[in-house]
């Protein structure tokens, strides 16, 4: 379990508040997708780099991240709502509510910013391993998350970040897949040649 880190923490009244700890990933994703002018470099490489099998088109990525921007919130608000103003019966007897939801709260925190920072890492640096390593940690933190609030705190809040995990999980094979295809390389070149092949396959040659 990670320490409570206030200064690397949330404050109380987001997690406090269903509105505010919905719409603050929401609105940090949005911010992150359209607001770093990557979105027209997003599209033009995903579509020109080489994709794994079961790679969903570009649009659905808006709609899904949005849902579970908001279901992770909300999740998160369950989890220190309950666990700081109300015993809980899944509680184990030894167990102190308000530790949990403050440490875990400040994972919380962390894996947000971590979720925040692989859209640059992938699409703006063009670093698909550090973009990997960065999702794997991702799946790993939540699972926890999930796990603990699940188990110690309510069970709801935890079931509501499996669709979150299993999406990073997926996530984590794009990437990765992304990435051995194009030989870990991002670069403007192969950018290029990616176009050039694509166009090649349009005009069937």
């Amino acid at each position: 379990m990670t320490s409570y880190i206030p200064q690397l923490t949330l404050p109380s009244s987001i997690f406090t508040s269903a509105p505010a700890s919905i719409l603050l990933p929401v609105a940090l994703g949005t911010a992150v997708g359209f607001g770093t002018g990557f979105v027209s470099d997003q599209k033009r490489q995903y579509h020109s780099l080489r994709q794994p099998p079961l790679r969903p088109p570009s649009s659905v990525f808006g709609p899904v991240w949005t849902l579970l921007y908001g279901t992770m919130g909300y999740a998160a608000h369950r989890a220190y709502h309950l666990g700081t103003s109300s015993p809980s019966s899944l509680l184990l007897p030894t167990t102190n509510p308000s530790s949990t939801v403050h440490h875990t709260a400040t994972l919380y925190t962390l894996q947000l910013g971590l979720n925040l920072i692989w859209m640059p890492l992938f699409f703006g640096l063009r670093r698909p391993i550090l973009a990997t390593l960065d999702c794997a940690a991702l799946v790993g933190i939540n699972a926890y998350l999930a796990w603990t609030w699940g188990t110690q705190i309510d069970a709801v809040a935890g079931w509501l970040m499996v669709p979150y995990v299993c999406w990073l999980g997926f996530a984590t094979y794009l990437s990765a897949g992304s990435g051995y295809l194009n030989e870990w390389d991002f670069s403007e070149e192969r950018i290029r040649k990616g176009e050039e092949e694509q166009k090649r396959k349009k005009k069937g040659l």
